[in-house]
């Protein structure tokens, strides 16, 4: 049985979302490989909704998660709450559930209203896409407004922006995978620089970026350019340092 529970006002049968975790493993359609944490899709009073399922944590971290650090489910749900009272865009939240047994955590939940979108910023990346240097300026004027709000999102990768396409012919873009955030004050350049460089690798990207940004900013667009260039080389460099160093250790 889960031993805890929030969410917010639009949840509208929360018996049926109990019955639905407690048969998560059996029931559900799932969207994603589910490598790591499983997310699955369900119908509910005609809504589809989002249910992640985060990796039972170890013994020593789900310690942590159980007495001194909010676990990964109720950071999602927490901060989506906050992106969308600071009209930064993400799946709707609904709830979040917990299971504290004994001394640790066991299995924790985020559900958000499941989204209908056109591509992710990873098609940006991998392929020549319709219409995409609108698209990245638009994205860019959205990590701008992001970033004005004081909000560095630590996880912002190519896979963890969701991308619709309005009437109007304009984007709105999605944030996911919420769990790692920081809030601050005021955002400074370097922050912001390091917080867009895991975005792409390609030069061309980050020129428009670049030009984008500085239309938005203080700063002139070679210096946005050379500072986001070099962290972004920086971060591909790691990057594949990393897979390099994985790769020898399986070998």
């Amino acid at each position: 049985m889960l031993t805890r529970f929030e969410s917010n006002r639009i949840l509208t049968n929360q018996t049926e979302i109990i019955s639905v975790l407690n048969n998560f493993n059996t029931t559900g359609e799932l969207f994603g490989d589910g490598k790591r944490n499983k997310i699955k899709l369900f119908t509910i009073d005609g809504r589809t909704i989002n249910v992640k399922s985060f990796k039972i944590p170890g013994i020593l971290n789900g310690i942590i998660y159980r007495f001194f650090r909010k676990s990964k489910a109720k950071r999602s749900f927490e901060y989506a709450q906050y992106l969308i009272s600071k009209n930064v865009g993400t799946p709707l939240p609904i709830a979040y559930f917990e299971n504290k047994a004994g001394i640790t955590l066991k299995e924790s939940y985020y559900i958000s209203e499941h989204l209908s979108f056109d591509l992710m910023f990873r098609d940006l990346v991998e392929s020549k896409y319709p219409d995409a240097e609108n698209i990245l300026r638009q994205f860019t004027q959205f990590c701008f407004h992001m970033h004005e709000q004081g909000i560095e999102f630590l996880d912002h990768s190519p896979g963890n922006t969701l991308i619709k396409k309005e009437e109007n012919g304009n984007y709105s873009f999605f944030l996911v995978d919420l769990n790692r955030m920081k809030f601050h004050q005021n955002l400074d350049f370097e922050t912001r620089m390091k917080n867009l460089s895991r975005l792409t690798p390609h030069i061309e990207m980050v020129r428009v970026m670049s030009n984008e940004y500085a239309r938005l900013y203080t700063h002139t667009e070679t210096t946005i350019f050379e500072a986001l260039w070099g962290y972004t080389q920086k971060f591909q460099d790691r990057y594949y340092r990393k897979k390099r160093l994985k790769n020898k250790l399986k070998l």
